[in-house]
Formats: structure tokens, C-alpha cells, sequence
């Protein structure tokens, strides 16, 4: 028997964008599946760059999400809407949503969850959702990366960055990542990267060209935009792809298309959150065919960096704004 759900809950919000301590808790009513969804009891959440920039008033929900945030969670089932017929309650998953994750309850869409393996505990399946379906839709879908190429990743030790640099070392690719400092270099080294380059002690270009003997990499997965992109190019061999998933550097950039022609260079980007529920349950099939089982045998895990109670995602965010985690933040509910 279904135990009774709660009228109410404890969420994070904010009244006003601006810095970290405009997070606080408060008490919502608990949402109740529709057709297709189901209802998660959150264990956790986890914390991403764009609930940063959400919070601080430039990534708004799209239209019918929640206005909590959070994009992954992990937890039991603890309802299910109608048409629900291949989960039961109890069920242990962890879920790509497009928000509502800082929550005691969250809503997900049954096609947009995955099932969580008895060896990999429930703080490490929060952390997996956004950054797996990010990587893998950018990296191995956009990025069209394939076994023996070379791959640059810039933020080595973010939860992308080191998602990417696992993943890839697991498909057979060779990659170099970016970190701003030796300690974060070293991270990056023992979690899977061949080589990493320390940015504020060197110029990325000119190791890259040294490292790959002056033919460059395959593919750029850019974090920055901004001036970096134009530097990114020189970095990229003939038949190079360059992926933008977030402009932490700025939203323009300037670029010699003379260059990307006769380099026959191809650029392309995305954002995961706004695209189609129809879209992320293909992704999702396909991450569970391809990926899941290097999941459920043990060989990918994501790093974790710290767990903070639900009530303190200020500390959370301050934290991830500060740049000195490795890896996941997740919240604890």
C-alpha cells in the first residue's frame, strides 16, 4: 500500500534574483503527477551552473516548468500519474527535470528517468542526470566523437568537465582539459584526463600545439564562449567540431571565417533544459542503452566534491560560485 503524501513541503525559493542568500526555504504545497509523470520523494539534488544562473535572474524556467531549481534528482517513487505503467512506487531512480529538484517532492516525467543500480548510492545518482545527458548529447551526438580522437575540455574539474573527461576516456578518446591550478590539474589527471593544462600558469593554444605535435585536437566541449572561442579555433586540427554548452566568458564572439572554411571547421551548441520532453526521452533510451550499463558495472561514477542540507543551498551556491569544488554539489533533502 502507497503511504498517504503530504499537503505541504519544504523548498528552496527566492522573492528577487541577486547573490546566493536570496535562496531560502519555504513551504509549498506537495504537486501531484499528471498523465505520464510521477512523483519522486527527493533524497537529493543536485546543484548545476545553470540553477546559479537562474537564481541570479538570466535563465528563467521555460513555460510549465517549476520555478524551483534543480535539473536532477535522485530518490523512491512516490506516486505515479496515470499511463505510468512500467515503474512502481518505492522504485529507486534518478531523474533529468526542468525543475523543481531543491524540493522535499519534485515531478518528473516517467521517459525522463533512469533506474538507480544497488551499488551506487542515491547522493552519487543526483549527480549524474544533467552532466551524463549534457556530455553525451554535446559530446557523442553534436560532437560526433569517436574512438581515437582527440578532445579539449575547458573546466576540467567542473562536474561537465569531469563527466566529459571520464566519459571520453571510456569511449577510447584522448583528452586534454583546462584547470586553473596544480591542484585541479592533478584531479583532472587521476579521474581520467591525458594530460591537463594549467591556464593561468600557461597558454592553453600553445600547449595544446605542443602536446598534439602541432595537429590539434578533434573536437573543443566550451564552456567559456567569449575571446575564447577565436582561441579555441586555433586549437582545433582540419575537420575540427567546436561545442558550446555556456558563456561564461561572454555571449559574442569574434572569429576569422576564413579560417573555419579552410579548415572546413564545424560549430555548433545547445542548451538541454528548453528542449522538447519528446527529445529528452529519446536521450534518455539512449543513454540507458549505451551508457547505464558502464553505470551499473561500477566503471563511471561521478566525482563528488560536497553534500549541503536542502536549507543551506546558499552555502551550496556560494560554493559553486567560488570555484573551488572538484566535481558535484548535491543537496541533501
Amino acid at each position: 500500500m502507497t503511504p498517504a503524501l503530504p499537503e505541504t513541503m519544504t523548498a528552496i525559493g527566492f522573492d528577487a534574483p541577486g547573490g546566493p542568500a536570496v535562496l531560502r526555504p519555504e513551504t509549498l504545497p506537495v504537486p501531484r503527477p499528471g498523465p505520464g509523470e510521477v512523483l519522486i520523494k527527493v533524497a537529493f539534488a543536485g546543484v548545476n551552473r545553470p540553477d546559479v544562473i537562474q537564481r541570479q535572474g538570466f535563465y528563467p524556467p521555460p513555460p510549465g516548468a517549476s520555478p524551483i531549481p534543480g535539473l536532477e534528482i535522485s530518490g523512491r517513487i512516490a506516486a505515479l500519474g496515470d499511463g505510468v505503467a512500467n515503474l512502481l512506487p518505492g522504485t529507486r531512480i534518478c531523474a533529468l527535470v526542468s525543475g523543481g529538484g531543491y524540493a522535499e517532492y519534485c515531478l518528473a516525467h516517467a521517459d525522463h528517468c533512469l533506474p538507480v543500480p544497488g551499488t551506487l548510492p542515491l547522493d552519487q545518482a543526483a549527480a549524474l542526470p544533467e552532466t551524463l545527458f549534457t556530455v553525451w548529447h554535446n559530446v557523442f551526438q553534436r560532437g560526433h566523437a569517436r574512438e581515437g580522437d582527440w578532445l579539449l575540455i575547458h573546466g576540467g574539474t567542473s562536474g561537465i568537465g569531469s563527466m566529459a573527461a571520464m566519459l571520453g576516456r571510456l569511449y577510447g578518446l584522448t583528452v586534454i582539459v583546462t584547470c586553473g591550478g596544480p591542484e585541479k590539474c592533478a584531479a583532472a589527471l587521476a579521474l581520467g584526463a591525458a594530460h591537463a593544462i594549467d591556464y593561468k600558469a600557461a597558454d592553453f593554444v600553445t600547449e595544446v600545439a605542443r602536446i598534439t605535435g602541432g595537429r590539434g585536437v578533434n573536437l573543443v566541449l566550451d564552456m567559456i564562449a567569449g575571446d575564447y572561442v577565436g582561441r579555441n579555433l586555433k586549437c582545433l586540427a582540419e575537420d575540427g567540431r567546436h561545442v558550446t554548452i555556456a558563456v561564461q566568458g561572454g555571449l559574442t564572439a569574434e572569429i576569422n571565417m576564413a579560417l573555419v572554411m579552410r579548415r572546413r571547421y564545424t560549430l555548433t551548441g545547445s542548451t538541454l533544459r528548453p528542449r522538447s520532453n519528446e527529445f529528452k526521452a529519446l536521450l534518455t533510451d539512449e543513454i540507458a542503452r549505451e551508457v547505464w550499463p558502464l553505470v551499473g558495472g561500477g566503471e563511471l561514477r561521478p566525482v563528488m566534491d560536497r553534500t549541503f542540507p536542502l536549507a543551506e543551498a546558499a552555502a551550496a551556491h556560494a560554493r559553486m560560485e567560488s570555484g573551488a569544488h572538484i566535481g558535484k554539489i548535491v543537496l541533501a533533502a
